[in-house]
């Protein structure tokens, strides 16, 4: 590898680390929003359905716009739409006269850099002259999970030194991540992201390729299989299994992203020597035990085993489906990885959204809107299958 990119990998790696910390941050915090705020669960829904719904909206209208102020001034200016949406979630709720609005304001702020993030990472990553891409990618995803350890773990700790009350300086202590990495991505060298410098393909020519639209129903699932669980996993703990904060947060979310970590940065170890349709199959395999675990298991550690392994078998579905579209659609461009993070972020938004919708009508039951989503994973078995049965469409 050429060593002059290992200044934009680590900036990459740390970008996850950013989207790890606008996405996961504020689910810890759901319950202590109910009861410092008075917002009711319905509310609280609206908080993840809007942050996904906004990245989505970027997703879309980033196909049009970064190709033409280019990928540096996006990528910095996503990191520090990221810093203000952080730092207005412990501000504008005492500025706005509705606190609902005011965290609604930051959250609408985090998700355009958010979005950002989501459709620049990746091709930015592919990019980099790497002896293998899949692995790269994998390993690159893998930072999010780690990301996402890391928050848990470390508000746990600061909530069990300080105080939940003390959420708002730790949400500002956040801030300096995505402000660092702003600095770090405007100094790093970033290449073309299509083969040999050629223009990407277009939303119409991708709309032609069949493979694209299952390739775009994979991404959705993968989305949705993921974030049903993690979004969830703290107030699914605490309050229907009635473990404590600090336990329910370590034996869910953080457990639930440990294993998902453990799973990408697996096949970024010995991705050369795994199939990855066969790996990608049995873990949606794997998924859909886990939602069966969570939602039916009659005792709570039961639950919370399915919560993590649940992380384990999502790792792989979203690099995993990132890799299989670039080795298909070689100058997909910003095009396809736009629309290919526009699916996943519709997947990230339906999929708690419904969790959360189904377990409201069944009197705040999350088991019943976790057993709902297992159609994502399902979908997405179908979805390899079926792309594996094309010709030509094993990616391997």
């Amino acid at each position: 590898m050429n060593a002059r990119y290992q200044k934009t990998i680590y900036a990459c790696f740390i970008g996850y680390i950013v989207q790890a910390i606008v996405n996961n941050f504020v689910p810890l915090l759901f319950i202590t929003f109910g009861d410092t705020y008075q917002i009711p669960l319905r509310q609280i829904t609206m908080l993840i359905t809007i942050n996904f719904l906004i990245q989505l909206l970027v997703d879309l209208l980033s196909a049009g716009f970064v190709d033409k102020i280019g990928y540096r001034a996006s990528v910095v200016a996503a990191h520090l739409c990221c810093a203000t949406g952080l730092a207005g979630l412990a501000i504008l709720p005492d500025l706005l006269p509705s606190a609902f609005a005011g965290l609604l304001t930051a959250v609408a702020l985090y998700a355009v850099g958010g979005g950002l993030i989501e459709v620049l990472i990746s091709p930015i990553m592919e990019s980099c002259p790497t002896e293998n891409k899949e692995k790269a990618m994998s390993l690159l995803h893998s930072f999010y999970c780690w990301g996402h350890v890391g928050v848990v773990l470390l508000s746990t700790i600061f909530f069990k030194l300080c105080g939940i009350g003390s959420w708002k300086l730790l949400t500002i202590l956040w801030v300096a991540i995505p402000l660092s990495n702003a600095l770090l991505f405007w100094r790093a060298p970033i290449a073309s992201v299509t083969e040999d410098g050629a223009s990407g393909m277009t939303m119409a020519s991708l709309f032609r390729e069949k493979a694209f639209w299952i390739l775009l129903l994979m991404m959705t699932c993968a989305g949705a299989s993921e974030q049903a669980v993690s979004q969830w996993a703290s107030t699914f703990a605490e309050k229907g299994l009635g473990v404590s904060k600090a336990i329910g947060d370590l034996a869910g979310p953080m457990a639930f992203a440990v294993l998902m970590g453990s799973s990408r940065a697996f096949y970024g170890r010995y991705g050369d020597r795994i199939d990855l349709d066969r790996f990608m199959l049995g873990s949606g395999l794997l998924c859909v035990l886990s939602y069966l675990c969570i939602s039916l298991a009659p005792w709570p550690v039961l639950s919370l085993i399915g919560c993590a392994v649940c992380g384990l078998s999502v790792g792989i579905m979203w690099p995993g489906t990132f890799s299989k579209a670039s080795a298909l659609l070689r100058n997909g461009g910003t095009a396809m990885f736009a629309l290919l993070a526009l699916a996943g972020d519709l997947g990230c938004s339906g999929g708690p959204t419904l969790v959360g919708l189904i377990s409201s009508a069944a009197s705040d039951d999350l088991k019943a809107g976790i057993l709902a989503a297992i159609l994502f994973p399902l979908l997405l078995i179908l979805g390899i299958l079926t792309v594996k049965r094309k010709p030509g469409g094993s990616i391997r």
